[in-house]
């Protein structure tokens, strides 16, 4: 299948080059010529402009935004089908708001476009495990983007959950049920660090995730980060949040739904910037080690 890719980071870059290993057709454009010309090298067409992008993909096109949330997304969206044609789809596969992305779908449902709000877990493990695909949107355009989807995801890893913004909603909810995991796993390290017992946490983490009720792939990746670095030396106790934590928290609030654990862990990021805290320090390690996302150093 034929399709372009806008937004060639941590997650965009490894989408093009899984999509590339299984012989579709990728046209790719960032603001950034260095991540074009590497993915070009590897059989990526590359866009000089979203013009560009639009211009080398056949009707009907599909388009993946695949930027940060926010103003740059609806920017990014606004732009490239301004170049598209009705019968074409625009995939939306950042962390936007589901009502944002709801208001999208009825802005290009009148252009003639189709809109689809792909919830994207995976991080920067995407490449080779696969990336977890929670779709919304109007049914039709997801049959036809499906061969994109199952190339993405691991076996069973991708699903249409329902109308337009249904997808970035679970995604926000997924999010949310993170923030409290990451939470739960930090404070429980935390107290084995304090305890009177010589404890190795990266022996600890491989132990747990041999049978017991607490195994995940976090606990895995915790064991990577303590074996990398036992005390988490260089890492800030600063623990950014990404703004679904407060959407999800905002939602339990508007639908009367108590969710205090998801609440609590929202803010204890925010206090984490005012203490300095062992626990805040493994969530920014577990971040960086499934999201690759940014640390702050000591």
């Amino acid at each position: 299948m034929q399709i372009g890719i806008i937004g060639l980071g941590k997650m965009g870059g490894n989408m093009v080059q899984r999509l590339l290993k299984d012989g579709h057709t990728v046209v790719v454009y960032d603001k950034n010529p260095v991540p074009v010309q590497e993915l070009s090298r590897q059989g990526a067409i590359s866009a000089n402009t979203l013009t560009d992008l639009t211009a080398k993909l056949k009707t009907p096109r599909i388009v993946w935004c695949m930027v940060p949330a926010g103003a740059i997304t609806l920017q990014t969206i606004q732009a490239v089908t301004a170049e598209m044609s009705p019968g074409d789809i625009v995939i939306d596969g950042g962390n936007s708001y589901y009502k944002d992305s709801r208001q999208m779908a009825t802005e290009l449902k009148n252009k003639g476009i189709y809109f689809l709000d792909a919830g994207t877990s995976g991080g920067v493990w995407g490449l080779q495990n696969g990336y977890c695909l929670m779709i919304g949107g109007e049914e039709t355009a997801f049959k036809a983007a499906e061969p994109i989807f199952k190339t993405l995801a691991p076996k069973d890893g991708y699903a249409y959950v329902g109308p337009s913004g249904a997808g970035h909603f679970v995604k926000m909810i997924h999010n949310g049920i993170e923030y409290g995991m990451l939470q739960a796993y930090a404070e429980g390290f935390e107290i084995l660090k304090a305890s009177d017992y010589p404890l190795d946490l990266a022996q600890v983490s491989r132990l747990w995730n041999q049978g017991s009720v607490v195994r995940s792939w976090i606990l895995e990746l915790a064991q990577s980060a303590f074996s990398k670095n036992p005390d988490l030396e260089g890492i800030a106790p600063y623990v950014a949040d990404s703004g679904e934590g407060r959407w999800t928290v905002a939602e339990a609030v508007e639908r009367n739904v108590a969710a205090p654990v998801i609440t609590l862990s929202l803010l204890e990021r925010l206090r984490s910037r005012d203490q300095d805290c062992f626990s805040d320090k493994v969530i920014a390690a577990l971040r960086n080690e499934f999201g690759g996302h940014a640390i702050k150093k000591d």
